[in-house]
């Protein structure tokens, strides 16, 4: 059974990067760029086909892809190329593959959430006997966790994680009859409650019928949980938190995704929590990929900004070569950095 969650695992990290790569092919032909090919996997091609000016092809190797378009990274007297083309439509082209994985990530949440009739909501649905944060000045039975000291309420479980982060006083934002309410500086911590072993915060949370706008928004809000994850993520890898040595790449990844579907009660439950997975890794695409760094989208974006800037100023149009070495450069770093990071998966998973 393993052998198949790897094989659904390596699909679905295929599907990834080929949507990705389609939505640069798809903005790309809309746009009246020329593209001359569009693979999908990486590697020898296992079938290939020119229709018209572009070579489609499907290669060896299911990770990975490619959207080949004319000039995309020298000057090209073809009036197609990408590079002749107006900034606007070069930065739609760019950012067409992050949103594409982001819609991506979207559409296979409400998918998983298709099928639910309620869902558990960050609401107030009662207390525990003699809480102290039950009151006209605090909370109140049918409140909705909007805020906690500045960061928005998603999920339910976003109470208990942000009330145990900057101390005992927390500056609240609950939603009331359909007002906000403001709760500054309000004491919160858990205690001890009579028949409980451990120590609690006193109060019970509803659940929200699952009708079509509910599951549309808690689709929303969920998308928005995982780049908040993703973020917080980075910022520990640039604080110092957390070091190259915890970072996973394409094997990593598989390899969490089937040990996440061995470990499920059912097939079932392996191929929601895969797909759940599989929807919070294209989330993470989209945003990685929009990082100002040489060679990834952003970086391509940010790099046209400037080059635009620079060519408005001094009103001579830049070779975009120079622009290719950078991105080559950051290339070369990235690859250097993904072999570093998959060797630490291999040992990982041997030794582990």
């Amino acid at each position: 059974m393993t052998i198949l969650y790897v094989l659904f695992a390596i699909l679905i990290f295929g599907v990834l990067i080929a949507v990705h790569e389609f939505g640069h092919f798809a903005t790309a032909k809309a746009c009246g760029v020329q593209v001359d090919e569009f693979a999908v996997g990486m590697g020898p091609a296992l079938w290939k086909k020119q229709k018209g000016e572009t070579l489609y092809a499907l290669r060896v190797i299911p990770i990975g892809g490619y959207c080949a378009m004319a000039g995309e990274d020298e000057a090209s007297e073809n009036p197609r190329a990408f590079t002749n083309q107006p900034p606007w439509k070069r930065i739609i082209i760019l950012v067409a593959g992050a949103a594409m994985n982001f819609l991506l990530g979207l559409l296979v949440i409400l998918c998983l959430y298709a099928g639910a009739t309620a869902f558990r909501a960050p609401i107030l649905s009662d207390f525990m006997e003699g809480c102290p944060y039950e009151r006209a000045d605090g909370l109140q039975q049918g409140d909705r966790f909007h805020k906690i000291d500045g960061h928005r309420i998603y999920q339910y479980y976003d109470v208990s994680d942000f009330l145990s982060q900057g101390g005992s006083s927390h500056d609240l934002v609950m939603v009331r009859n359909g007002q906000k309410v403001k709760l500054d500086d309000f004491y919160m911590v858990p205690v001890e409650y009579e028949g409980q072993e451990n120590k609690m915060y006193g109060f019970y949370f509803g659940y929200e019928e699952a009708t079509l706008g509910v599951k549309l928004r808690y689709t929303w809000d969920t998308a928005m949980e995982f780049g908040r994850m993703v973020w917080m993520g980075l910022r520990q890898l640039v604080t110092g938190q957390v070091g190259v040595k915890d970072m996973s790449g394409p094997v990593g990844i598989v390899d969490l995704m089937a040990e996440t579907g061995q470990n499920a009660a059912s097939t079932a439950d392996a191929v929601y929590n895969i797909l759940y997975l599989g929807a919070f890794i294209a989330v993470n695409l989209a945003i990685m990929n929009l990082l100002p760094i040489p060679a990834l989208d952003g970086g391509r974006v940010f790099l046209l900004l400037v080059t635009w800037l620079i060519e408005s100023m001094t009103r001579k149009k830049l070779d975009p070569k120079y622009e290719g070495y950078i991105h080559g450069a950051g290339m070369i770093l990235l690859l250097g950095l993904m072999a570093v990071v998959m060797f630490n998966d291999v040992i990982r998973i041997v030794t582990g």
